[in-house]
């Protein structure tokens, strides 16, 4: 499955299906059991041409079962909102420091609008391997430069009115690419979710890139503005010839 998208926006990077199944695809690369991994090292690695697999057993990060559906992994970490504030104090955990105090932690954890798919599998698929026949993808995710950033943004807001058809929130890494857009696949009105934010994934992405991801209805919606938008005009054409 080739995307219109990908080559008007000379993207360096394929485009990553994320598809939800109970069978394993042949092939593909998956973490060891009890070896903790982070799932974006596997959507960086997707996205040069691979296939990558997860499942409940091969999923340790508490922020990772959350990020990839899996139910409130938050739920069976310890210490996870000490992580994400101050740490324990004792002077060797120190924490992450993205939020100020536990307390605040906590409500993040509490508000985040987990999700447990009944499938087995999660599947991160480059989408040129994709069959449109067989295969069925719920989202799509672009790894993008500024620039291409900004075109895919104005592409979500193309066909709508108000121009917030994008959402930045604060979330880890796998929870922007993954879950937030699969829940915003669930709505009438389903937003762009731009990532790429999270300080501690960011090691598993180009330095200049950021991730873009989309229920799949609105990709294919995407798809077909291509045509006769700003992607074939001349502002574009001249900005898009510094894109490497």
């Amino acid at each position: 499955m080739e995307s219109r998208i990908a080559q008007a926006i000379r993207m360096s990077h394929q485009p990553v299906a994320v598809m939800f199944t109970n069978k394993r695809p042949r092939g593909a690369a998956q973490f060891k059991e009890k070896r903790w991994g982070c799932v974006m090292s596997m959507l960086s690695f997707a996205s040069r041409g691979y296939t990558a697999v997860f499942d409940r057993q091969t999923t340790p990060c508490a922020g990772g079962q959350a990020g990839l559906c899996f139910g409130d992994g938050y739920e069976k970490g310890r210490d996870v909102a000490r992580l994400l504030s101050g740490g324990r104090g004792d002077g060797v955990n120190e924490g992450l420091g993205f939020l100020k105090t536990p307390a605040l932690a906590k409500r993040f954890m509490a508000n985040l609008p987990t999700q447990e798919i009944p499938e087995t599998y999660v599947v991160f698929k480059a989408l040129n391997k994709v069959d449109g026949r067989r295969d069925r993808p719920r989202l799509i995710i672009f790894l993008a430069n500024a620039d291409q950033v900004s075109a895919l943004t104005v592409l979500a807001n193309y066909d709508r009115p108000g121009g917030d058809a994008v959402k930045v929130p604060f979330a880890s890494g796998c929870q922007a690419v993954c879950l937030l857009p699969f829940v915003e696949s669930q709505a009438d009105d389903p937003h762009a979710i731009l990532g790429g934010m999270d300080i501690s994934a960011r090691p598993h992405l180009d330095p200049d890139v950021l991730t873009f991801s989309v229920p799949y209805a609105m990709y294919k919606r995407m798809e077909k503005n291509v045509k006769g938008s700003f992607l074939q005009k001349e502002t574009w054409r001249e900005l898009s010839e510094r894109i490497g």
